[in-house]
Parts: structure tokens; C-alpha cells; sequence
């Protein structure tokens, strides 16, 4: 067993989740709430060949530097901007995702926000737990329609197109905007795109599906959030840092939009004393968008995959930086 390579997981995961990799290196496991690599596994990076990581694990200049044997990064999640990737490029160190397996899953919840805070089902579910519904009142808790209504796609990547059928269902018309254009999103649902400060205007649902970059964080700034339609819903499943959420509290409080459903923040967890919490119109959830009991699995035996791959010098079967191939 000592001459089997030395793998760091980040995070506990429940039984059987990382069964491929018995017999195939040495493991050593994190807490279940790790915001940090522990300090038990870092005293190990010396030695460390593979790191399997969580999203809320930074893999930074420092953390590479400690790991002179490293040979793969195996991020259980699609998003990885908590990984230096071109530093890990630069080492030749191949980084790899697992998208796919969570497409709908986090589709159905970005939905799922919709719908809710559509219908206003957080403050309606209140009123009613704390005695405010005393009769059927018809002008009570009237939410949005969604038939014939716009929803407005920023990003129609894998995510972004699930979302996008689940709308079309539902009888919303889709625009999108987007560095590519879509035939099968055009040809399948009728999608159009636009150009961004046009979807904003003109869209009654806006749902963040692009992946943080550079260019898109702070994308829905204060600029964005004013031109968007005052009975809008902005819904993001995305990254947190997308979004400005002071400039969203003022939007939310004074009425720019209408409401907001956010399954990711800035910071994650996002403290309680919060203002956004404070605000009825205002939807959070503890970033659950792929918590589903066979998608996160599936995630953990892709992240196993990838970490195999690389221990053994193959091609990772979802590599972020193919360029450490040549």
C-alpha cells in the first residue's frame, strides 16, 4: 500500500461514493465542511500525486507550490474557478470537471426558483405558517404568469439549454444571449438571441447560466439591474460573484425588480444577518443546485475517473486544460 500514490480528498463523502479508487492509491479525507484544505492534509501536500477538490477548496499558486509530486486536480463540480488553472497548466498538471451529470438537476432547481418566487411561494408559505391567512382573498399573493411571458437565458451552455426546454414547456418565449449562436435551441424551442442590454429590457424571467470569468464578474451590476423590467425575476444558478448583490438589495428593496431567487452568494455560506435575508422578495438557497442523491454521485465517479486518468498518465475524460497534452 505505501507504493500506491498518495490522493487528497478534500471533503468527506458518503459511502461508497469513491469505491473506484480501493486498491488503486492511498487516501486521505478531509472534514465534511472543509472552506480550506485541513491542515492534517496539508502537511501531506509534500507528498500528495492527485488532489480530489470541492469547489470551496482553493487551489491556488501556494497550495501547487507545496505539492511537488502533484500530478492531477480532480474538481468535483462543472465550475472550477476556485482552480489557478493556468498555474496548474503551467506545472503541466491536467485539471478536470464533471459536467454533464448535473445538467438536470440544476436545471429542474433553477426552475424550481423560478416557479416559486414566480408564484411568491416563500412569502405565501410564511403568511400562512404565521397566521396571516385568514380566508381565501382574491387579490391575495397574485404571483407572475409564465404563459406568453419572456425568459431571457444569459449563457446557453449545457445548463442554459435545459433550462431553456423546461421554459418552452411551460409556454415562455426564449431569448438568449450568448458568445455562439444556438441552431438547436433556435430550431427546438425558438430562441432568439440578443444582445444583452436587450434581453435585460425586454425579458419577464432572466436566469444566470455563465460560468464565472473575468468578464462576467459583477456582470448584473447596478446598470443591468436597471434596465431590467420592474415585475422582473432575476434567477441565478451560476456563480455568486456574477451578480452585485448590493446593487441587488437596493434593486430588490426599491423596487427595480420585482424579486430574485439566488442558489449561489457572495460569500458561500452567506452570514445570517444578511440584509438580502431580511427581504421578502428575495429567495436564498444553500447552493443545492446539483443536490440530488444520483447526480452527486455521478459527480464523485466522474471526479474519481478523472483522478485515475491522471494518476495513471492517461487523457482525463473532462480536462479543463487539454493544452498540459501538448
Amino acid at each position: 500500500m505505501d507504493k500506491l500514490p498518495l490522493v487528497l480528498v478534500s471533503h468527506a463523502l458518503p459511502e461508497g461514493w469513491l469505491a473506484s479508487l480501493e486498491g488503486r492509491c492511498r487516501t486521505m479525507v478531509g472534514p465534511a465542511n472543509a472552506t480550506a484544505l485541513a491542515a492534517e492534509l496539508a502537511a501531506h501536500l509534500p507528498e500528495a500525486e492527485g488532489l480530489f477538490s470541492l469547489l470551496t477548496i482553493p487551489v491556488d499558486a501556494a497550495l501547487l507550490a507545496a505539492a511537488p509530486r502533484l500530478r492531477v486536480v480532480s474538481n468535483m463540480a462543472v465550475g472550477y474557478d476556485n482552480v489557478d488553472v493556468a498555474a496548474c497548466t503551467r506545472r503541466g498538471i491536467p485539471v478536470g470537471n464533471t459536467p454533464g451529470v448535473l445538467t438536470d438537476a440544476t436545471a429542474d432547481l433553477a426552475f424550481a426558483l423560478l416557479l416559486a418566487a414566480a408564484r411568491r411561494l416563500p412569502e405565501a408559505s410564511a403568511d400562512a405558517r404565521a397566521g396571516r391567512w385568514t380566508t381565501w382573498e382574491p387579490a391575495g399573493w397574485l404571483g407572475a404568469d409564465l404563459t406568453d411571458a419572456t425568459l431571457g437565458i444569459v449563457g446557453m451552455g449545457k445548463i442554459g439549454y435545459a433550462v431553456a426546454r423546461r421554459g418552452h414547456a411551460f409556454g415562455l418565449r426564449i431569448v438568449y444571449t450568448d458568445p455562439g449562436t444556438h441552431d438547436a435551441a433556435e430550431r427546438e424551442f425558438g430562441a432568439t438571441r440578443v444582445p444583452f442590454d436587450a434581453l435585460l429590457s425586454t425579458s419577464d424571467f432572466v436566469s444566470l447560466h455563465c460560468p464565472l470569468t473575468a468578464a462576467t464578474r459583477g456582470l448584473i451590476d447596478e446598470a443591468a439591474l436597471r434596465r431590467m423590467k420592474p415585475s422582473a425575476i432575476l434567477v441565478n444558478t451560476a456563480r455568486g460573484p456574477v451578480v452585485d448583490q448590493e446593487a441587488l438589495y437596493h434593486a430588490l428593496s426599491e423596487g427595480w425588480i420585482a424579486a430574485a431567487a439566488l442558489d449561489v452568494t457572495t460569500p458561500e455560506p452567506l452570514p445570517a444577518g444578511h440584509p438580502l435575508y431580511d427581504l421578502p422578495n428575495c429567495l436564498i438557497a444553500p447552493h443545492i443546485g446539483s443536490a440530488t442523491h444520483g447526480t452527486r454521485r455521478r459527480m464523485a465517479e466522474l471526479a474519481c475517473a478523472n483522478l485515475l486518468a491522471g494518476l495513471s498518465g492517461e487523457r482525463l475524460p473532462h480536462c479543463v486544460n487539454p493544452a498540459v497534452y501538448g
